[in-house]
């Protein structure tokens, strides 16, 4: 299976674990020059910007980690021109999440980090 595949399922378990938390998804794998975002998600007052990191062992440290300072500059840009694109503002409160997803001995474990990181 290659990567955007297991991506995608993982995505989807991602997206289902959320709407059990009562979050409303607004879009999945949102797309523009800048970049992408895995989901675009209302929770309560904030609208959340959720990064999903998939690791099937522990090899390489646990999936939150590869939310690296790079990838959130990124996420931070794309986030920025969704704002101003869909809610023509920035006076939106804002959260960036992420959804870190392990595996073992097919048991998947779920890991919801509010306010990973802020904006950069």
């Amino acid at each position: 299976m290659n990567k955007r595949v297991v991506g995608d399922t993982k995505e989807l378990l991602a997206c289902n674990y959320l709407s059990q938390q009562g979050v409303k998804i607004l879009e999945r794998n949102f797309r523009c020059r800048t970049g992408e975002i895995d989901i675009i998600a209302k929770d309560g007052k904030y609208l959340c910007f959720i990064e999903v990191k998939y690791r099937s062992d522990d090899f390489f440290g646990e999936p939150q980690e590869a939310v690296n300072f790079r990838k959130q500059k990124h996420i931070c840009k794309v986030s920025d021109f969704y704002l101003y694109s869909k809610y023509k503002s920035f006076d939106l409160p804002v959260r960036y999440d992420v959804v870190a997803i392990s595996q073992k001995d097919n048991i998947f474990t779920f890991k919801w980090i509010k306010n990973a990181f802020y904006h950069i």
